[in-house]
């Protein structure tokens, strides 16, 4: 549906780049035309993903960056500078997230996904911004959520991150376009990762169906519909888009807010041992 050279030359940073939905909308950036700058916090995966990346066309480089770290970021983003020389495009990818009932939370598991969503995304908007001000030109895309707006039980440092990273979208949509960039971001419903689908769809309680009859067209999201999505609202083809949050989920959000609202159903002793899992997997 695009032209081959849609982001020709464009150098795009794509923050948790190495797996899931980051690195596929890299993939698409690359196929376009686009050089690519990929962080994640494991070396392996992201030298992995950087190796794959190139066979687009890209250019890649790939950076071990912790984005709640604004020292690594801040080295992320001199490390992209010395191989391209600007940065065009930053898309705010990385996140985190797990389902818990509130109550169970503890302090640390709150600041963990607040962290890596809202801090990290003000880290990178703000290291890269000030290069883009030095440019005169930029688009940042940050990656939402629907409830993002409506809120959502179950998620709720997801959620509070999320709300506060689209206001961010839309502040700086107004506050940085004397600068020509763009603020834009998605609020994409259900799309299947490997990570994302063993921290969210407990194996075993049919969650996973019941989260693809919440969706009108009963079916989750594409990979490929995202990238083209994202590689779209970051090209010059949507130069007069700005502020502006699109949704991709098949219409769920509109059938009924807070994705994992149903989890009210799951026994206290099935959300203990998860809670152990998950910390014991942290270990």
């Amino acid at each position: 549906m695009f032209k081959e050279d849609l982001l020709k030359n464009k150098v795009i940073l794509v923050t948790g780049g190495g797996t899931g939905l980051g690195k596929s909308m890299a993939t698409r950036f690359g196929e376009l035309g686009a050089n690519l700058i990929i962080g994640s916090r494991r070396a392996d995966v992201i030298a992995k993903a950087a190796q794959e990346l190139k066979q687009t066309g890209a250019e890649v480089l790939g950076v071990k960056c912790d984005v709640r770290q604004m020292d690594q970021v801040n080295e992320m983003v001199s490390a992209a500078l010395g191989k391209f020389g600007r940065i065009d495009i930053l898309l705010n990818n990385a996140a985190g997230n797990f389902i818990s009932p509130t109550e169970m939370l503890s302090p640390g598991g709150f600041k963990a996904v607040v962290d890596i969503v809202l801090v990290g995304t003000f880290n990178c908007t703000l290291a890269v911004g000030k290069e883009m001000i030095k440019q005169k030109n930029g688009s940042i895309l940050n990656i939402v959520t629907t409830y993002a707006w409506t809120g959502s039980g179950y998620v709720i440092p997801s959620a509070s991150a999320k709300a506060g990273v689209l206001a961010m979208t839309r502040s700086l949509a107004v506050e940085w376009a004397k600068y020509n960039i763009r603020s834009n971001a998605i609020a994409p419903g259900p799309f299947p990762t490997e990570g994302a689908w063993k921290r969210l769809v407990p194996p075993g309680l049919n969650i996973e169906k019941k989260m693809k009859n919440r969706v009108p067209l009963k079916r989750f999201g594409e990979h490929l519909e995202l990238a083209n999505l994202a590689s779209y609202l970051i090209s010059d083809q949507a130069g007069y888009i700005n502020g502006e949050v699109v949704t991709i989920d098949g219409g769920e959000w509109l059938k009924g807010a807070g994705q994992f609202n149903e989890l009210d159903k799951l026994p206290k002793v099935l959300w203990k041992t998860m809670q152990k899992l998950r910390k014991r997997s942290k270990k």
